[in-house]
């Protein structure tokens, strides 16, 4: 599948801001599965210094520095990006979770996307004890990786209250779980707190859904804005495989991704500091629509 997306971020600010440096996450790099036909990232006001680069996961950095005063920051992101088909290998349902616990804390593999970095508290994540208890119903001994990963997805979107306003991108895993409330990025912070709490490596994923969807097909939960969702590492010879515990599915040619971390703060859209009396409002607008 091809998707147009386009994605623009208005910042509005109570003063003008006298000077500005921020970091951006917001240009979609090539991923297994994902190939970026063409990309641009277009700022107002223009910055004074604007530099390229990534991160240690591979995320396309974007540096920018702004000296005249201003009220107001636009970003918009534009692409075309071909995604392919999710195919889980044969043979890949009797694999135990257990298995994947074993080989994980064997591995000797510190690349970028190498489990260790996925496994440990991250600073959003921690390893909390009701949500390792919460998520370790779903694994008992014996059962296979992918039907207990499934299995969590639900219980979690089945548990949870999807309801924009009840948190904010501050709000830490125990918080939203007390809750039983949130975001996608609430529900993806569980699913990974309880996930590393049993010893199984989870990665956070920023990215997009498919805005329009075949008719007589349910819209997905956050196809207009910013989406995240869940990497599962599920051993060597399946790889990672994605969950979205916001929709209760496992992540498809639908699911765009643009930045993956261990949590949001690896993976925020921008960074930086400001220099600017009084508060400031920001508003993301996304489209993706399939083009072939």
């Amino acid at each position: 599948m091809i998707y147009d997306i386009r994605q623009t971020t208005d910042c509005t600010y109570a003063s003008p801001v006298t000077n500005a440096y921020h970091v951006l996450r917001q240009t979609p790099v090539n991923r297994p599965g994902q190939r970026v036909q063409v990309s641009s990232l277009q700022i107002e006001p223009p910055p004074v210094s604007r530099r390229e680069g990534q991160d240690f996961f591979g995320n396309r950095l974007t540096w920018i520095a702004l000296e005249e005063a201003h009220a107001t920051l636009t970003v918009k992101m534009s692409a075309r990006i071909a995604v392919d088909p999710v195919v889980i290998p044969p043979g890949a349902a009797g694999l135990t979770w257990e298995a994947v616990q074993e080989e994980v804390f064997a591995s000797a593999d510190l690349g970028p996307m190498a489990p260790a970095h996925f496994l440990f508290p991250s600073r959003m994540v921690s390893l909390d004890p009701e949500i390792r208890d919460y998520a370790r119903i779903s694994f008992p001994p014996g059962r296979a990786m992918l039907e207990a990963a499934t299995e969590l997805t639900h219980r979690i979107k089945t548990d949870m209250t999807y309801e924009f306003g009840a948190t904010t991108v501050r709000t830490t895993p125990p918080m939203s779980f007390a809750l039983r409330r949130g975001v996608c990025q609430d529900f993806a912070h569980i699913m990974i707190s309880g996930l590393r709490g049993i010893g199984l490596p989870a990665a956070y994923v920023s990215g997009y859904l498919r805005t329009t969807r075949p008719p007589g097909a349910t819209r997905l939960q956050g196809a207009d804005a910013m989406h995240a969702w869940v990497l599962v590492w599920c051993g060597s010879d399946i790889g990672w495989v994605g969950f979205d515990p916001t929709n209760d599915m496992i992540a498809s040619d639908e699911h765009i991704v643009l930045a993956i971390g261990r949590d949001y703060t690896d993976v925020a859209p921008m960074d930086g500091v400001i220099m600017v009396s009084g508060g400031q409002e920001i508003d993301v607008s996304v489209h993706v629509i399939p083009v072939g």
